[in-house]
């Protein structure tokens, strides 16, 4: 048996897909977006989003983990959702089953919004939380809805157009 752990599986979510849910149930409780640019944090951000920055994920996971229990669906991404947006979910992924058990995690995290609430403990944490990573990150958000007022803020057409 190698001594190397196994990666998790990560799912991306297409934006077609995470502006569905945003429009349709855009409460915490059943997702949670989290943007972890760091200096290219300009420009516009989804709407409702969490900005951390992917430096300090090394110290914030624990608290990201806890704050986070409750949400059924987390999603991950960065400019691009190559390396930073990915490299964060694993380590949430990682801290997640460290505080709450290998379980704690779905592992064939396929984009299921059935309706039906998510299954939870007695203390309100999601039993098998979905994670994933948004695909093409904010470039393609931003490409697709950065000037729905619904869906991002602080959108700067003009940085965008420039080549940002």
């Amino acid at each position: 048996m190698s001594a190397y752990t196994q990666l998790p599986k990560l799912v991306r979510v297409p934006p077609e897909r995470l502006r569905s849910i945003l429009l349709s149930q855009p409460t915490e409780e059943k997702l949670a977006v989290i943007d972890v640019r760091d200096s290219d944090h300009i420009g516009g951000h989804i709407k409702s989003s969490r900005h951390v920055p992917s430096g300090t994920l090394n110290y914030t996971a624990p608290e990201l983990v806890r704050t986070l229990q409750g949400a059924e669906k987390v999603v991950f991404h960065c400019a691009l959702s190559q390396e930073r947006g990915p490299s964060a979910a694993i380590k949430y992924i990682r801290e997640r089953e460290r505080l709450m058990g290998p379980e704690s995690v779905a592992k064939e995290a396929l984009w299921i919004d059935d309706g039906e609430p998510a299954e939870r403990d007695g203390k309100g944490a999601v039993l098998r939380q979905q994670v994933y990573v948004l695909d093409g990150g904010f470039v393609r958000w931003q490409q697709e809805y950065g000037t729905d007022e619904r869906l991002t803020e602080n959108y700067n057409k003009q940085l965008w157009e420039q080549g940002f």
